[in-house]
């Protein structure tokens, strides 16, 4: 008999915005689900996640950029409203919890949170817990992905690509950063792509790839996922 999955066996899916829709991670995810994964995907985090939610979870996979949800573009973190955001997301971290950011998990900037401060704070406590901030991308066009540090888990057996896709400007604000990707494109230059970085037990990745469906369908970032998932699940 199949052994019953835990709910630590299980990984939390954060996902749909505005410009990037539930469909395409769900259908990315979907070429790794099966007996080894299984995805708990949720698309409303404001009014659904709480944080003993959270807490039955060891990974959680976030590609939402700071709306509701893409029906809904009134912001993801307000004071007072939000249930579990990055003051509870820092704690899953430093209690050994694995937090990848993917694509728009990473796009919050200044423009993204506007001026009041009860959606400010928190989308600045959101960049300082994943270490970088957004500065934008260029049209749509060829991006080269290369890896640049072998040595790191969520490389491992993956080769340089390049697929269709935005090309993700980030400044790097932590300074304990293990960069193990890089992006390049004719319009975009050179730019940080992959990185983790290590919070108390656990571990924070940021992952700037994955706007268009082939890029989620691509072997090499297939393998990435992979990776991720299953470090996420052993630590």
């Amino acid at each position: 008999m199949e052994e019953l999955k835990s709910d630590m066996d299980k990984i939390l899916v954060l996902c749909d915005d505005r410009w990037h829709p539930a469909e395409v991670v769900e259908k990315g995810l979907a070429l790794l689900s099966g007996k080894d994964y299984q995805f708990d995907i949720i698309t409303n985090a404001k009014e659904i996640l709480t944080s003993e939610m959270l807490s039955s979870y060891q990974l959680v996979l976030c590609s939402k950029n700071n709306n509701v949800s893409a029906d809904n573009t009134e912001p993801w973190f307000e004071e007072g409203a939000t249930k579990t955001g990055p003051r509870e997301f820092k704690k899953f971290v430093e209690n050994g919890g694995t937090f990848a950011a993917i694509h728009s998990g990473a796009a919050f900037s200044e423009t993204s949170w506007g001026q009041e401060e009860r959606f400010r704070r928190p989308c600045m406590e959101y960049v300082d817990f994943l270490g970088c901030i957004f500065h934008g991308h260029p049209p749509l066009c060829p991006v080269e992905v290369r890896v640049t540090n072998a040595t790191q888990p969520f490389v491992k057996g993956v080769e340089d690509f390049t697929e269709y896709d935005e090309h993700y400007q980030i400044k790097i604000s932590a300074d304990d950063v293990q960069i193990f990707l890089e992006t390049s494109s004719v319009s975009g230059g050179t730019c940080p792509a992959g990185y983790v970085r290590t919070m108390g037990k656990g571990k924070v990745i940021v992952l700037t790839p994955g706007h268009t469906s082939e890029v989620w369908e691509n072997e090499n970032f297939q393998r990435i996922i992979k990776n991720i998932l299953n470090c996420g699940m052993e630590d």
